[in-house]
């Protein structure tokens, strides 16, 4: 008989098995609210990542949502501030204090329209 070959796995499948390579010393249950709650405090002045972003760099792509609930439930210990959605809109109900505290930062704020103003598409300093 032939063997048969199986088919190279899928790219969601390779970003999985990605993403939880990157947690293996988390453990067999990588845990989000951790890895989010780095990428989030490890934000300098003047950073603003999208909700999305923080969830990617955590090794978690697409789990924006959850990147959110990290938030609502850190009682303010994390720079909230810095997060927003991936249109650059400030978090609803708390736009003044937010843009006060980016242009704190030195980031470009539109309170008007409620969105960050970013240079080129970029939004997090290097």
């Amino acid at each position: 008989m032939a063997s048969v070959t199986e088919p190279p796995p899928r790219t969601s499948a390779r970003r999985a098995a990605a993403a939880v390579a990157r947690h293996r010393a988390d453990g067999p249950e990588p845990d989000l609210d951790r890895a989010a709650r780095a990428v989030i405090a490890a934000t300098r002045p003047g950073d603003v990542l999208a909700y999305g972003e923080v969830a990617a760099e955590a090794g978690w792509p697409g789990r924006a949502r959850a990147v959110g609930r990290v938030l609502a439930g850190s009682d303010g210990s994390l720079p909230w501030w810095r997060i927003v959605n991936a249109a650059g809109r400030l978090v609803p109900g708390h736009e003044a204090e937010q843009a006060e505290r980016l242009r704190a930062e030195g980031v470009d704020v539109d309170l008007a329209r409620a969105r960050v103003r970013t240079p080129n598409g970029r939004r997090r300093s290097r």
